[in-house]
């Protein structure tokens, strides 16, 4: 039950309160792709100060903790995986006369694929992935991924962040289709590479004690957080040209306020006693499933690109160099979408 109440007002005020925004401040017009120097350097120097220290502490726990345990053989399936993301890349980057009208729908293939591959090498490691221990949990993502990114797909008409191209010879409905199967990918890539991040015990061993913030468990933290994400939803309708970045955060903030607050598991819960890897492992996965979005869209025929206000430079593939911190917050989202889909159960370690 409180689990169903924390997804309802998340979704009610992650619905209602950037469309308030637009109401409150007579904003319709979205921004475009702009690019200032003190944005930028503004933006960088932020994101170093949240970033930096976590990858000191990388670097520095990199000699400790235990030993990988004993790899098993590769699985067959796993093989399936690897050749459906070659051949999907192949026919996404190309263009054979002969495959034109297939040639919008390579980018499920190559998810699908990619999808087995993270879940062969997790159980090649530690001979457990969800795709075999948690088929209910695992089947389950695919719905559960498809309205969870048709939610941001609602969020980006209030920034104009990213825009498709491509799919201009397809109706509206086969669009939607298409669309739907496509965003099914998305957590069941991100959750299923957490898995294997957590395989790696000399990855997480510096943050399972790092920075204890006591003050993380409150009900008055809790509630900060709640007013600060409800501001932010606020802020994405009102001022999308510098509150663009909400888009990712105030998800967030609203969701792990609200687990707090009926006392669900929860992001907070870890931090007080130390334990970031909770929240360092879906952040990483998010960030390297990003990288792969990125890269196998540059070259497709149905494909995004971006217009993001004031750092639109220094691009890698479609995006602004800027904009890949995005992922790390929209990692920790996955993770609690994942914990109400599938319950609080804790990624297994090797």
């Amino acid at each position: 039950m409180k689990r169903t109440a924390v997804f309802l007002i998340a979704v009610l005020l992650a619905i209602l309160l950037p469309f308030l925004g637009v109401v409150v401040s007579d904003s319709h017009v979205r921004p475009g792709a702009s690019f200032r120097w003190a944005a930028f350097l503004i933006y960088a120097l932020v994101i170093a100060a949240l970033v930096g220290p976590f990858v000191r502490r990388a670097v520095r726990a990199r000699d400790s903790g235990p030993r990988p345990v004993r790899r098993r053989p590769f699985p067959r399936w796993g093989w399936l995986g690897v050749g459906l993301v070659l051949v999907a890349w192949v026919f996404a980057w190309t263009r054979f006369a002969w495959f034109a009208p297939l040639q919008l729908y390579t980018f499920t293939p190559l998810w699908l694929g990619y999808i087995l591959v993270i879940n062969a090498l997790t159980f090649r490691r530690t001979g457990r992935c969800i795709l075999l221990d948690r088929p209910r949990c695992f089947t389950a993502l695919f719905p559960a991924s498809a309205a969870f990114w048709w939610y941001f797909e609602y969020l980006n008409r209030y920034v104009g962040n990213w825009h498709y191209l491509g799919v201009e010879s397809i109706t509206a409905l086969e669009y939607f289709v298409h669309a739907t199967i496509s965003f099914s990918t998305v957590l069941p890539a991100v959750l299923s590479t957490r898995d294997w991040l957590a395989s790696f015990p000399r990855l997480v061993a510096g943050f399972t004690r790092f920075w204890r913030l006591r003050f993380a468990g409150s009900k008055a933290f809790a509630w900060v957080l709640l007013i600060l994400g409800a501001t932010a939803f606020f802020g994405v309708g009102a001022w999308p040209q510098h509150l663009y970045a909400m888009v990712w955060v105030a998800p967030l903030l609203v969701l792990t306020s609200l687990q707090a607050l009926v006392g669900r598991s929860n992001l907070l819960a870890d931090l007080t006693h130390g334990n970031w890897t909770t929240a360092l492992l879906p952040a990483l996965a998010a960030l390297a499933c990003g990288f792969l979005w990125e890269m196998w869209n540059w070259k497709s025929l149905a494909h995004w690109e971006y217009t993001i206000p004031l750092v639109h430079r220094f691009l890698i593939f479609e995006m602004p160099v800027l904009g890949y911190a995005g992922y790390l917050p929209f990692g920790l989202v996955c993770a609690a979408i994942g914990d109400i889909v599938c319950g609080d159960a804790k990624t297994e370690t090797a």
